[in-house]
Order: structure tokens, then sequence, then C-alpha cells
């Protein structure tokens, strides 16, 4: 049994009995057409389902097409997900769609995946940077009028729009609700590579609150870990320490799992943690898990409100939005040092 294929504008013009020119002109409204043959034409689209081709005629016609294009590094982040989703909910009342790409925090692939979004002719351009990303080649593109909106990070050897959260800040705050709760030795667990934008930001903000409370840095207390795994060997590695931390700072939401992990298997519930991002089902472990919050969503709305702005002529100086991040105590962060 052949496979069914789908229908074809040539398969609309042999069913009306016109050309297939014809049924162009219906369909993009161009040039003229009798009602009697407009309408068949309509008909026979609906009866057979045929679906135009909207980035070849965009191509064609040297249109944009009605989608904005983001890249994000990882799929599987969660906080991702729900920046799409603020992304997505801001621009669909303008009929746009949101297409998303995972460039797995590598620049190859994120260049790669913007040249796919910039040959279907997006109308925007929304990119979490790669880690060591160089985005002069998109100076053109920006230069031309396309909208380019960097997010979460700004962009490396271009002046753009960027939307990111208050990161130095959350960290220092979060660093400081450990320092007021009695702990002088606190453990940072950050991601790679440690040239990352959001790990620069939350360390200076956790090298800032101990200075601001006349705590000495001590680089033993520093760790990394890119994965939950990895996190959670890296707190036990604090753990094991001659003179351990009596609280740790886990400066992103697998950094805090990892933690969490990482005390579990250690059995110990006197360590406090605070954790950069805020977890599912966190109300629930015991204890319950004090964070920093960020506002995904609310990174993604800003984002999609820069991108509309720009798609409807503003052209003014680029702008760096700061969405605020939130301390939310819930028992771990709150446990003093014994």
């Amino acid at each position: 049994m052949a496979s069914a294929r789908r229908p074809t504008m040539t398969d609309v013009a042999r069913e009306v009995g016109v050309t297939a020119k014809t049924v162009s002109r219906v369909l993009n409204e161009e040039g003229p057409v009798a009602p009697e043959t407009r309408a068949r034409v309509m008909e026979v689209v609906r009866r057979l389902g045929y679906q135009p081709n909207l980035m070849a005629r965009n191509m064609r016609v040297g249109a944009r097409d009605a989608a904005i294009g983001l890249v994000i590094p990882d799929m599987g982040n969660p906080f991702f997900g729900t920046v799409a989703g603020g992304i997505e909910s801001a621009v669909r009342e303008r009929g746009l769609t949101v297409i998303v790409g995972s460039s797995s925090e590598t620049k190859e692939l994120e260049r790669s995946l913007v040249a796919t979004f910039l040959a279907r002719r997006v109308s925007a351009l929304l990119v979490v940077p790669s880690a060591t990303g160089d985005h002069r080649y998109l100076r053109a593109e920006r230069e031309a009028g396309l909208p380019i909106v960097f997010l979460d990070r700004p962009a490396m050897g271009l002046a753009a729009d960027c939307v990111v959260s208050s990161n130095r800040e959350g960290a220092r705050e979060g660093t400081a609700h450990l320092i007021a709760h009695g702990h002088r030795r606190i453990g940072f667990i950050g991601d790679l590579p440690a040239t990352l934008y959001t790990r620069r930001e939350r360390f200076q903000g956790y090298r800032d609150a101990l200075a601001q409370a006349g705590l000495p840095f001590d680089k033993g207390l520093v760790e990394t870990g890119h994965s939950a795994e990895a996190a959670a060997a890296a707190a036990e590695r604090l753990l094991a320490l001659p003179d351990p931390p009596t609280a740790l700072f886990a400066a992103n939401n697998f950094a805090a799992t990892g933690a969490v992990v990482g005390l579990a298997k250690a059995g110990r519930k006197d360590v406090a943690l605070v954790g950069y991002d805020d977890l599912p089902l966190a109300e629930v472990l015991d204890p319950p898990l004090t964070v920093v919050a960020q506002d995904p969503a609310g990174i993604g709305a800003a984002a999609a409100a820069l991108v509309l702005s720009r798609l409807d002529g503003d052209r003014s100086r680029i702008t760096k939005t700061l969405v605020p991040t939130r301390l939310i105590p819930r028992g771990s962060g709150e446990l003093r040092p014994r």
C-alpha cells in the first residue's frame, strides 16, 4: 500500500481545472480571479487539506516568517522551558509562533541553529548564548533591523538587547541570609565553566556578602558541578574537609539538587543550604529548601516585550533588563551552626 503524501498546489489546480498560478493568486490574494473560481479553489483546498508552504513563499517574496527563533542551551532544564513558555504566552496574541532549538551549550550548534532560523526568515531571534560563544557574526543582521534579544546571559562581542536575572544581588542576598543565621564558613557550588556569565555573577554575589560581613574568602570552600551528580560529589567533598562548611550556597538548580542529594547521602541534616533557582517539591524536602527564586516566565515575558517593541519600530538604544529574584525562606537556610 502506497504511503499517503501531502497534497500540493498542483493537486489543487488539477482538481479545480485551473493552473497552479491561479491557485497561487487565490491563496496569496494577488491579481484578478473570478469569484466562482476563487470559491472552487478554496473548497478544494479545504477538502484536500492543502497547507501552503509559507516558508517558501516568504523566501520568494522577501517577507519575514510569522515565527520567532529561540535558541536555548538545554531542553531538559525546566528553567529554560518556563522561559520559552513566558515568551510564547506574550507573542501568541500577535499571531507569532515560537520555534525552539537546543545548542547543547556549544557555540557551533548555536550558530548552526541561528543560521537555520535566519534562512527561514524568522521575524526575530532570541538566544540564550553558549558559554564560549562570539556573537559578532550577528552584527549585520542586527544592523539590518532584525530584532535580536539575548536571555539569561548577555551576548559576547555584540551590543544587543538582553534580559537577565539579578544574579549578583540574588546570590549576595542568599549568602547574606546564611551569614545572618550565624554561619561563617559557607561553601559555594557553582556551574562550569567558571567563565559562564551567570556563574561569575553569582560567585561575585557570594563574595560580596562575605566582604560585607567582614568574613575572609576561602577558595577551599569553592566547588563546581555542571550536573546534579557532580554537584552531589562536590557537596560530599566540602563536607569531608578538615574544617568543613556549616552551610552551602548552591548556585543553580542542578547544583541545589545535587547538594540535597549529597547532604542526604552523608546523613547531614545540620548543614544549612540555600539554592539559587527554585525546585519542584522543594517544600516537601526535609528540611524544606530555602531558595533564591528566579522568575523564568518573567524573563521570557520581558524578552518578548522587547522583541515586540522592536518589531513595532522602536529604534531606541539597546537595553539590559534586570529581572529581580526573590528569597524564599523554607527551613534549610535557617538552620544555625552547632
